[in-house]
């Protein structure tokens, strides 16, 4: 089969013939339609530290996955040949204490598809049979190939509540646009969303989800705030970009009390005035992932009940065409981009 390798420890990637995997008891053989490029992959293709420190080539990679069950390993019950299904890409360990109290998105073993072992950027992957999440037939596979981000982004918006708030998103990302779609369907008053670029402001705008978006370059979250007649700050702060000055500006907009959910991942330390967050009585939380499987299950609720995240995704390519793709996800210009399988 033709899959997205990394074949040796330095940049690159190389679209080649591999073995077809077999799942083995208690896993599921998928054949993949569509994969999504998440910021991981970027990070892979270009070698950067983080990808010497953790990934042992050759490695196949990719962990945002839609397709069908094409096979059961033994033991497997309960999922049906030609399903359509996406991929929970984080495996856990079932043992650890926090497994054991069902909070597996804190499982200290967890191991990650596409990173810790081969991913979907492949004709076929085989994952745990616990690690599938069974779609509508009739849900565009397009969609269900960016459940996993999207599960990121409804952790994040849900992580505090918005009904009647106003809330701050910083970084316009495919996360960022989708929590904040995420949080005005959720009954939030006022949705700001910040972000440096002007394309994906523009989306942000075009997806009718916020209230305001902001290029920080060239205005202010106090004109905006007092333009909007916000007179005490932010209730809730969605921080998405891992930007030091994002995180500052978030903390110097919020109200007392205010709620702040961190996914935005720095690239090294980041200080910050903790004073302020103990004068202001702030609430940080860091978000990782996803809950299993209640993030997951309101994911398809949300779906089922109207809210629309299609127009997040702003470019299609055939697998055949992966450097173009990367190219584009790397431009900070684009929203989501996914790859096409049944195109080789």
């Amino acid at each position: 089969m033709k899959a997205l390798v990394k074949q040796s420890p330095a940049p690159g990637l190389d679209l080649i013939d591999v073995p077809e995997p077999k799942p083995g008891t208690g896993e599921v053989r998928i054949k993949v339609l569509r994969t999504g490029i998440c910021g991981t992959d970027l990070h892979i293709d270009s070698w950067d530290k983080w990808a010497q420190d953790t990934i042992h080539t050759p490695q196949v990679i990719g962990h945002e996955i839609a397709g069908v069950i094409d096979a059961l390993g033994a033991g497997v019950e309960g999922l049906i040949p030609g399903e359509l299904v996406s991929v929970e890409g984080h495996i856990v360990c079932g043992r650890c204490r926090n497994c054991l109290a069902g909070r597996r998105q804190l499982c200290p073993n967890t191991v990650s598809v596409g990173v810790n072992r081969d991913g979907g950027f492949a004709e076929f992957v085989v994952v745990p049979a616990t690690n599938i999440w069974r779609q509508s037939p009739d849900l565009d596979p397009d969609i269900a190939a960016i459940f996993d981000p999207f599960g990121n982004a409804v952790h994040s918006a849900l992580a505090f509540p918005v009904l009647g708030e106003d809330v701050l998103v910083t970084g316009a990302g495919p996360i960022g646009l989708m929590a904040a779609a995420v949080i005005r369907h959720a009954g939030a008053r006022h949705v700001v969303i910040t972000d440096v670029s002007e394309p994906r402001l523009d989306l942000a705008r075009r997806m009718g989800a916020v209230t305001r978006a902001v290029d920080v370059g060239h205005d202010t979250l106090a004109r905006v705030t007092a333009e909007l007649g916000m007179r005490e700050g932010f209730d809730v702060g969605l921080e998405m970009s891992g930007a030091p000055a994002a995180l500052h500006s978030m903390i110097n907009s919020m109200a007392h009390g205010g709620r702040i959910a961190l996914l935005g991942l720095p690239t090294g330390e980041l200080p910050f005035d903790w004073s302020r967050v103990v004068t202001s009585m702030l609430t940080i939380r860091g978000i990782y992932g996803r809950e299993m499987f209640e993030t997951w299950y309101a994911m398809s609720v949300l779906i089922q009940a109207g809210l629309d995240i299609s127009q997040v995704i702003t470019h299609r390519f055939p697998a055949t065409q992966f450097r173009e793709a990367f190219e584009v996800a790397r431009s900070g210009h684009a929203g989501k981009i996914v790859l096409d399988w049944t195109q080789l």
